[in-house]
């Protein structure tokens, strides 16, 4: 349908003729200042008009304004397929995508919260002794010669004045510095040199520089000398002297004294507190053995790789001199392993016992994250700590701790762009989610999301719904306006759920339980789980349900699916404590089907995971053309050198290095995207080259290879989980993960069953319209009748109300979760009242 000017709300942004990807010259109107859902089917086209033409578009004007020095600094972005795009603002993306996030980057650190706290510390913060922990005081200059001095006789001794500090630049100044005070010998980053042999140093490279001021042996008279060579490096440094120790019975050691901080018992010296000094990420801060990370490795019995707490931080990941250094009692590592709800608490308590000054110095420090911590809650992800990993995060919950960044930037007049972010959320946590979001539009920005969820269509401004179907069955405009002109729409397929005239799964039989069929799983404690005791009932679809946090991956994830695999002798993860574990051999098969990429290079694709690429390469082979030629079904693949193009290796792409701007990828000059060689293109079926079938989507290759019965079976079952919109050849890389889930999904589905396997689906509904949780449903359904069990983690109401059985934790998250609230079938659930996913089913029209 033709896009309708928007008269309700003024200035829209103006979108004409978009053509990316499956975008058939759409036009429409989107309001500003004003919250916008696309909605859509999958494959139908939402992310192609939102990122890849929108938000792309966006980006490129914005980059477009910089100065051509900005400019050679930032990734080149190519004009969308569009003809023109008006009203638009500066656009930010707030995506799925964790990018390169490690075990080194931390809630606290992506939310520069911990920013924060390494100044709070620095400034105010109290060192300890490591040894007596007795408060640290300042030592005196007579006090570090006394130190000295306690060394036996024929003690070598190098006292050096620490200068630079690992800091980058050329250091031409401080040479000068040490040469004026006639000295002649400086170390640097650890090694001695004379002066005039000093190399030059690396300017972006961090340096440390000390200046070597006497070389001596402890003996009889050489006080006087010790204490001159003392003071003056003290005085060069501005308080510090470095001592490299060699005592005639011991090993050689350094050690740094300060006239800032000692202990008065032990003699210990600190280093003046600096921001630096609680970063895990800098060798100034980070503890020495596990390198900042606070694990180490650790062989297991088995000779798998493992990880364990280190030993000497205890997990906290900095030197022991950083963990001594407390307030209000509590060391950094402490407040970051803290629930954000506890460690708000113990921000807001904290100036009380500090001084007048002190207080001064902390409160805009403290108020600030305070600020933070506060939009992180609203967002939904209170259960988190501020030191959980950002590799151990959801693209969800990442998503959802940037736009808490972003509501805290006070950013105005923005066009927002988000992906899903209800993606994780239990329904009782979606109404925080969706009052940030009006906040975040409140600022005076614009807010465009694509979503599926109901309870966000329902509180957006305006929908659009793109369809009708997916790939090329898609990208028109099938419907537009507020949620109540759309649910009127009876074109629409989204209207069609909005008006409730069509539901997922309500008044279906339950299948049930059969008697001394379960699984059972006693004691699990891992995180929050309290002592759990788990039953699982075989055969049936069972769904486990929850609030985000109540330990739902903690008991399935992290327990029952380790434990399980090593009773089936699989390789797995050491499981979360549990007591016992009994039923496993009423199976024979443990298949966990997640969301983790099917593979990591452009030339992994859907056609090679789900093996039919195999047997397409066989019908190739098979053809008169390949036989005269002496072709063989190796020749078929762009992984073999014989029969893929020689310039681009396969990819389709050549990579062009253009030094200070992004590598710019362009379709390879000699075979012109089609990946293969001329002689293999030679070869055809039906009419069709290999390249031209990887061009195809999963659909047109099933109607294709319809009397090629390997080869159409497996791409049915592609189709079947709703990836018929999806090229063959399509790069991994650029799947989704809900995508990638089900690709998973439809190659076990194609295999032969035993009827004693048990599917492990962690949120299998990400990224799906309700059509497509429908049709997820039947494919479900077929691997239960098959007399398999499915276990899926679920927050949609309606997949979750279709199940046989259900099991409950909460009731909240962290610990106010950890154990089961309810289980049973759906009614079941819907009568507990403790329960919140019962509360749900009841506004549902479930009844007890």
């Amino acid at each position: 349908m033709e896009s309708e000017p928007i008269t309700k709300l003024s200035t829209p942004i103006q979108i004409r003729g978009a053509r990316v990807h499956n975008l058939k010259n759409l036009s429409v109107d989107i309001p500003r200042n004003a919250i916008t859902v696309i909605t859509g089917v999958s494959g139908s086209g939402k992310s192609s008009l939102a990122f890849d033409t929108l938000f792309a578009e966006g980006q490129r004007q914005y980059i477009d304004t910089m100065s051509t020095y900005a400019r050679q600094y930032l990734d080149s972005i190519p004009r969308p397929d569009v003809d023109w795009i008006d009203g638009l603002a500066p656009t930010l993306s707030i995506d799925q995508k964790s990018g390169t996030q490690s075990a080194r980057s931390t809630v606290a650190t992506v939310t520069e919260i911990y920013d924060y706290l390494r100044l709070l510390y620095a400034r105010v913060g109290t060192p300890h002794c490591t040894q007596c922990g007795s408060p640290i005081s300042t030592q005196t200059v007579d006090a570090i010669v006394a130190a000295l001095s306690a060394y036996p006789e024929r003690t070598k001794l190098t006292l050096m004045s620490p200068m630079v500090r690992g800091r980058k630049g050329t250091h031409v100044e401080v040479f000068e510095k040490i040469a004026a005070q006639g000295l002649v010998r400086v170390r640097v980053d650890g090694e001695v040199y004379l002066l005039e042999d000093v190399p030059p140093l690396a300017v972006r490279k961090n340096h440390t520089i000390e200046a070597v001021v006497d070389r001596l042996v402890l003996k009889d008279g050489i006080e006087s000398r010790l204490d001159e060579s003392t003071r003056l490096a003290i005085r060069l440094s501005g308080g510090m002297c470095a001592a490299v120790i060699a005592p005639p019975d011991a090993d050689e050691h350094s050690k740094l004294f300060s006239t800032a901080m000692a202990c008065a018992e032990c003699g210990e010296s600190f280093e003046e507190l600096e921001p630096r000094t609680f970063s895990f990420n800098s060798p100034y801060g980070a503890c020495p053995t596990c390198e900042g990370l606070g694990t180490v490795a650790a062989p297991t019995a088995d000779h798998e790789s493992a990880r364990q707490t280190c030993p000497d931080c205890e997990g906290g990941r900095l030197r022991l001199q950083a963990l001594a250094v407390t307030i209000a009692e509590r060391s950094i590592a402490d407040v970051v392993a803290l629930p954000l709800a506890e460690a708000q608490d113990w921000m807001s308590q904290i100036a009380g016992p500090l001084s007048e000054l002190h207080r001064r110095v902390a409160t805009p420090i403290v108020d600030e994250m305070i600020r933070r911590i506060d939009f992180l809650r609203r967002v939904g992800v209170d259960y988190l700590t501020l030191s959980r990993t950002a590799d151990t995060l959801s693209g969800g919950e990442l998503q959802r701790i940037r736009l808490a960044t972003c509501i805290g930037s006070g950013l105005v007049s923005v066009c927002y762009v988000l992906d899903e972010p209800s993606i994780g959320l239990h329904p009782a946590d979606h109404d925080r989610l969706l009052a940030a979001i009006a906040e975040l539009k409140s600022q005076g920005n614009t807010i465009v999301i694509v979503e599926h969820d109901e309870d966000t269509m329902r509180a957006a401004d305006y929908l659009i719904d793109i369809g009708p179907g997916a790939g090329i069955h898609g990208g028109e405009l099938v419907s537009q306006g507020t949620p109540d002109e759309v649910a009127a729409d009876p074109n629409s397929p989204t209207g069609r759920f909005l008006s409730s005239h069509h539901r997922i799964g309500l008044d279906r039989p339950r299948r049930e339980p059969v008697r001394g069929q379960k699984l059972r799983l006693t004691g699990a404690s891992l995180h929050n789980l309290q002592n759990v005791n788990l039953e699982l009932p075989l055969g049936l679809l069972i769904g486990i349900s929850g609030v985000s946090g109540s330990g739902k991956s903690s008991l399935i994830v992290d327990t029952l699916y380790p434990a399980l695999a090593h009773e089936l002798g699989l390789v797995a993860d050491t499981p979360g404590p549990f007591k016992k574990l009994t039923g496993a051999d009423k199976l024979d098969k443990l298949i966990p089907i997640d969301q983790s990429p099917i593979g990591r290079t452009t030339r992994s694709c859907p056609a090679t995971y789900a093996g039919v690429l195999d047997p397409i390469r066989n019908v190739f082979a098979a053809t008169r053309a390949a036989k005269t030629l002496g072709f063989k079904s190796a020749r078929f693949s762009f992984n073999s050198p014989s029969g893929r193009c020689d310039v681009c290796k396969g990819n389709g792409f050549e990579r062009i290095e253009m030094n200070f701007l992004s590598d710019l990828l362009i379709e390879c000059s000699r075979c012109g995207g089609k990946r293969f060689n001329r002689q293999t293109l030679q070869v055809r079926f039906k009419g069709a080259t290999i390249a031209d079938v990887l061009a195809m989507t999963i659909e047109e290759a099933q109607t294709f290879f319809e009397n090629v019965p390997k080869v159409h079976h497996l791409l049915t079952s592609l189709v079947d989980v709703g990836l018929g919109y999806v090229t063959l050849g399509q790069s991994s890389t650029t799947l989704s993960g809900g995508e990638a889930q089900r690709i998973k999904l439809a190659t076990e589905l194609a295999r032969p069953g035993t009827g004693k396997t048990l599917y492990l689906l962690d949120e299998p509904t990400t990224g799906l319209h309700f059509a497509d949780v429908q049709r997820l449903l039947v494919v479900l359904d077929r691997l239960v009748d098959a007399g398999n069990t499915v276990v899926v983690i679920e927050h949609h109401t309606d997949l979750l109300a279709s199940c046989d059985w259900l099991i409950d934790l909460g009731p909240r998250g962290g610990s106010g979760g950890g154990r089961i609230v309810a289980q049973g079938s759906p009614e079941d659930i819907s009568g507990c009242q403790e329960s919140l996913t019962g509360e749900f089913f009841r506004r549902r029209g479930i009844k007890p």
